[in-house]
């Protein structure tokens, strides 16, 4: 049995880009929670929690996490909220080591502010709302089994620290 890779933690900390050079690296089957479900739902994570919310979507994400647990070998990144269900946690641990990829609020402010597709960061202030989600999620990604800070470097650097701790 090939322990699943997971990374997890807030957008923009680099989780997609890391995850599509480790699972390359490491030639490993890379899955995305985000993409599968937005796959399985035929639209966008942003039309999900617009017409149905964001308690539906986390839904989705809790039956995506059960299914991937079933498998080996797979670099798993996960969407930024994953966290929050302690039962997504436990899962994603049964079967994986969990990575949190850090990154403080003004660099990720800095890698997402001309993305549109982020539904958490719609309204207001995104700086705001990035530092006030990220204070809130912070205790569910230190649950991580290895953080790993991503400020300050090339995904290179990350997926190489990364390989260096398994």
């Amino acid at each position: 049995m090939t322990k699943n890779i997971v990374l997890v933690g807030f957008m923009g900390a680099g989780k997609s880009v890391v995850s599509k050079q480790l699972a390359t690296r490491l030639k490993r089957e890379r899955v995305s929670t985000d993409e599968l479900i937005e796959q399985r739902e035929g639209r966008a994570i942003s039309d999900i929690f617009q017409k149905d919310g964001e308690a539906y979507f986390r839904s989705l994400e809790k039956q995506v996490v059960a299914e991937l647990t079933s498998r080996d070998g797979l670099v798993i990144d996960c969407g930024g909220g994953i966290v929050l269900a302690a039962v997504n946690i436990d899962n994603l641990r049964k079967n994986g080591v969990v990575f949190y990829l850090k990154a403080d609020p003004q660099t990720i402010y800095e890698r997402i502010k001309d993305e549109k597709h982020r539904p958490l960061l719609a309204d207001g202030d995104p700086k705001k709302k990035i530092s006030d989600i990220l204070a809130q999620r912070k205790p569910f990604y230190e649950k991580a089994d290895v953080t790993v800070a991503t400020e300050g470097k090339t995904a290179e650097q990350v997926v190489d620290e990364i390989i260096s701790k398994i």
